[in-house]
């Protein structure tokens, strides 16, 4: 089979398509003959060197597919060849073929194309096992950092599904996008996004935040919660390390945790696959919850996808796609 490679870590010019073994499912996986791959960030991390896939893991790009089941392992009894499915994958989709343990694979959302389903289950899975985490409730508020890409455009919709409140930093050009999706707030990152914040609070801040920036926004996170506030940080693009001040802290009650999701043990990523199956597709299905623009790029151009994604112009998803 066809595969991106890496030639070493770096640009998008170590990506190489290139003909590699063809996988075989071990018990309890399935392989699926790939028709479409999401791009997310950590796909860029790991080219770069910065994120290595987990023990075990292939160590081609590649956190979710769709496709059709084309083997199946022993002892998979809930799967057959033909199914059309989509994916979480620790690695391996940036590939014509993939294996997966099958408590990792679920049907696309009812009306949904198989391409434009194969960028939905990161992200669903994302945003949905971090608010189960931090508990976000009906009635609360939520800060979401980058409302306009894969991960904020998602989380924007969950949240106001759930009842929530949502306010969202993004850049100028793209705040309208955001408050379409349904953000009560759209804030110009490039500004005081945290005075612009706790005024349209009136001062109180936030319940929750979900943040992709890391160090850059810890202090200035932490000024934004409300008392007992929570945030979840799950990602890193402004830096891994930061003072905390840990009397304001104490003083919100407040907490900081931190999540990944594909490291988690295969239990757990099946669990969270297949509640996404039944809690979130719905929303999907019956319009609550609306997929990303997508930009569609073959996957043997894979190096101009990561470009384009780099560049911080694109709004939503890019799904690559293969023949």
């Amino acid at each position: 089979m066809r595969a991106i490679v890496l030639d070493g870590f770096g640009g998008p010019d170590v990506m190489r398509w290139a003909e590699v073994p063809t996988p075989h499912p071990e018990p309890g996986e399935v392989r699926v003959r790939t028709a479409a791959v999401g791009v997310n960030r950590a796909d860029l991390l790991q080219r770069q060197g910065h994120y290595p896939p987990p023990p075990g893991a292939s160590d081609l790009l590649g956190l979710e597919c769709s496709g059709v089941i084309d083997a199946i392992g022993e002892g998979v009894e809930e799967w057959r060849t033909g199914d059309e499915v989509v994916a979480l994958l620790a690695g391996g989709g940036y590939a014509e073929q993939v294996v997966v343990p099958a408590g990792q694979v679920v049907r696309p959302p009812a009306g949904i194309d198989l391409v434009s389903a194969a960028g939905l289950i990161e992200v669903a899975a994302t945003v949905m096992s971090n608010m189960d985490h931090v508990h976000l409730t009906p009635g609360e508020s939520l800060l979401v950092h980058g409302g306009a890409g894969g991960i904020g455009t998602f989380a924007i919709q969950y949240a106001k599904a759930l009842g929530c409140l949502v306010a969202t930093t993004a850049s100028a050009a793209k705040l309208d996008h955001c408050r379409g999706l349904g953000a009560a707030i759209a804030i110009d990152y490039s500004g005081d996004w945290l005075a612009e914040l706790l005024a349209a609070t009136g001062d109180r801040g936030v319940d929750v935040i979900l943040d992709i920036i890391g160090a850059k926004y810890l202090d200035a996170n932490i000024s934004a919660l409300r008392d007992d506030g929570r945030l979840v940080i799950i990602g890193m693009q402004k830096g891994t390390k930061a003072e905390l001040n840990i009397a304001r802290l104490l003083n919100k009650r407040a907490t900081v945790t931190a999540t990944s999701l594909r490291g988690r043990p295969l239990g757990q990523k099946a669990a969270i696959t297949q509640d996404v199956a039944k809690r979130v597709w719905p929303m999907i299905s019956d319009g609550r919850v609306k997929p990303a623009p997508e930009t569609r790029v073959p996957l043997s151009e894979a190096a101009r996808a990561h470009e384009l994604l780099a560049s911080g112009e694109l709004v939503g998803k890019i799904v690559l796609t293969v023949d």
